[in-house]
């Protein structure tokens, strides 16, 4: 990793939601509000992000936890702020503490924990569990 990740530093995502990111079972939209597994992943985009600016070229960034608690109903159209904030740097292990807000209002929280490994390394992983 380039040197330079710290705690405390931050990323944030902006989403509109959309109604492709409304809870959907069996193709049918069951409430028209943001997702559970939406805000997840805009969580994982958010980490990412924080960690991206270090990666050398042949580093990847790997999740291997993601917990998120999904505090409030987020209708179509609004705007949702994904923020992600370095807590831990422990070589090449990084934890984010992640916070969504519609406008003012804390929609959901949790935390998400990459590890950088070597693309060459994460790419035998692959071909082992293939």
């Amino acid at each position: 990793m380039k040197p330079g990740l710290a705690k405390g530093q931050q990323a944030e995502v902006l989403v509109q939601v959309t109604e492709e990111m409304c809870p959907a079972f069996d193709g049918v939209v069951v409430h028209p509000v943001y997702s559970t597994w939406s805000l997840a992943h805009h969580m994982e985009v958010a980490a990412r992000q924080v960690l991206l600016p270090f990666l050398e070229d042949h580093e990847e960034g790997m999740g291997t936890h993601l917990s998120v608690d999904h505090l409030s109903l987020t209708p179509v159209g609004k705007t949702v702020r994904v923020v992600a904030e370095a807590s831990e740097v422990d070589g090449p292990r990084m934890v984010c503490e992640v916070r969504a807000y519609d406008g003012d209002r804390l929609v959901g929280r949790g935390t998400q924990v990459q590890r950088v490994l070597p693309k060459d390394v994460i790419r035998g992983l692959v071909e082992r569990y293939r």
